[in-house]
């Protein structure tokens, strides 16, 4: 008896030892979020992966999964959703893979999952379709429904590399180049690398301009059709290179957003922006309100609000001489937040624009409780306005629904007399683009604020 009860005893000890070693061994090597195996047992995977696909003469295939619009819902919902979300999706990948492949967390709203499999395979392909298929499906937490996409990635053994960090590199630089092309997947090619060392370029150029102060701002005026006065300005940043070049918002803004300078550069355009109508006033030239582009980063920041304060109360700016642009899309990401916000920003005196409208998602209900001022017709609609009939109708449409919610509108990207008077007779209150000028800098834009157009 006292033997038995020796043995149970010894027994429990070990099967207490054994729980505690495989619970050290899962919180080491797997995500306590999700449960996925995390980074460090990715790591130790794919190592032995690889020596098995050489022994064996197989490939592997990395897919590397960057969750789209996740940061939106992380700041705007919080982090307990954000969670939830995560979740979401590492069950979704887990269901959609065999057995024998291999999906973990990286970190953030990164996952990378490791297919095996013989050369020449259509596999990785196969899979990311897939993915990509599961984790669009909209879901409902909290009473709230999210849609929620990927980018993926994939670099595939021994083409693109032979060893761990280098295929997780080049699946990186692939997944970047999907979210950029919004193709859902991409593989990697050579052609990338060299894209990869021109955006660190310019990333790190980024850097030295915003603390050497070699960013400058342009202006697009804002012409209004009943007036022919000039009722607004656009402020636009140029990068202007010390060799004397300029490099254009198409180049450098993309690269702001993936690496986060967008947040400086935005605060950086809102100051000079409020310092140079100071100047201009103060010179006594009467300048009319001035637009700033908000980015959907910028708009989702909750120091928003604090930032633009501080600069209006350090610069003497009069709020109501600036206006705010934000894209209907960024606008419509999280109604409730966004009416909040636009509130708060309309109490401060601000007027506020939504860009590019007729690209993005509006709920019409949602767009008439706005607290805005205007709508912007992107000028996709505006190029072809004489000769697609589709066109000329969203863009009077556009016209009607703004004058029916006592909003104003203006037409972007207009080239020719043509154009304006087919928005002139339409009601468009507002135009700017090319057939009233280019952006240009301060000190000629100013010779405009007293310009009558006659169109």
């Amino acid at each position: 008896m006292t033997m038995a009860l020796g043995g149970l005893f010894v027994s429990a000890a070990l099967t207490e030892r054994r729980y505690s070693e495989m619970r050290l061994d899962m919180l080491a090597n797997h995500d306590p979020l999700t449960g996925l195996p995390n980074r460090s047992y990715f790591q130790d995977f794919l190592g032995h992966a690889l020596a098995r696909a050489q022994r064996e003469k197989l490939q592997i295939s990395l897919l590397f999964i960057d969750l789209d619009r996740f940061k939106h819902i992380n700041d705007s919902q919080g982090h307990e959703v954000g969670d939830q979300v995560l979740r979401v999706v590492a069950n979704r990948l887990d269901e959609q893979l065999r057995a024998d492949d291999f999906v973990a967390r990286l970190g953030g709203d990164e996952f990378a999952v490791i297919l095996m499999h013989p050369p020449a395979s259509r596999a990785a392909s196969r899979v990311a379709r897939k993915l990509l298929k599961a984790l669009a499906e909209s879901f409902k937490l909290e009473r709230r429904r999210y849609a929620i996409g990927a980018s993926i990635g994939i670099s595939v053994y021994p083409d693109d590399g032979l060893d761990a960090n280098t295929l997780l590199r080049q699946a990186d630089l692939a997944m970047y180049q999907a979210k950029q092309r919004r193709s859902g997947f991409e593989y990697f090619s050579d052609e990338l690398n060299t894209v990869a060392q021109q955006q660190l370029n310019l990333e790190t150029g980024l850097r030295q301009a915003l603390e050497r102060d070699e960013l400058a701002l342009a202006y697009q005026p804002k012409v209004d059709l009943a007036s022919g006065r000039v009722v607004g300005l656009e402020a636009l940043a140029r990068w202007l290179t010390r060799s004397g070049g300029i490099i254009w918002p198409d180049q450098f803004i993309p690269v702001a957003e993936e690496t986060g300078l967008i947040m400086p550069l935005g605060r950086w355009v809102v100051r000079a922006a409020c310092e140079q109508w100071i100047a201009w006033r103060d010179a006594g030239l009467n300048p009319p309100p001035v637009a700033i582009n908000l980015s959907p980063r910028q708009f989702s920041d909750a120091r928003l609000i604090d930032d633009i304060d501080a600069i209006l109360k350090e610069t003497g700016m009069e709020s109501s001489y600036l206006q705010l642009e934000v894209t209907e899309s960024a606008a419509m990401e999280n109604p409730a937040r966004t009416f909040d916000m636009l509130d708060a920003l309309r109490q401060r005196g601000l007027h506020v624009y939504i860009d590019d409208f007729g690209t993005g998602h509006s709920n019409l209900g949602q767009l008439k409780r706005m607290p805005i001022d205007a709508l912007k017709i992107d000028k996709s609609f505006v190029d072809d306005v004489l000769t697609d009939s589709d066109d000329a109708e969203i863009a009077n449409a556009i016209i009607r629904l703004a004058h029916a919610l006592n909003l104003r509108v203006v037409a972007e990207g207009v080239e020719s007399v043509e154009q304006v008077a087919f928005l002139k007779d339409h009601g468009c209150d507002e135009i700017q683009g090319y057939v009233v000028a280019k952006p240009i800098p301060p000190d000629k834009v100013a010779t405009f604020f007293n310009r009558q157009f006659n169109f």
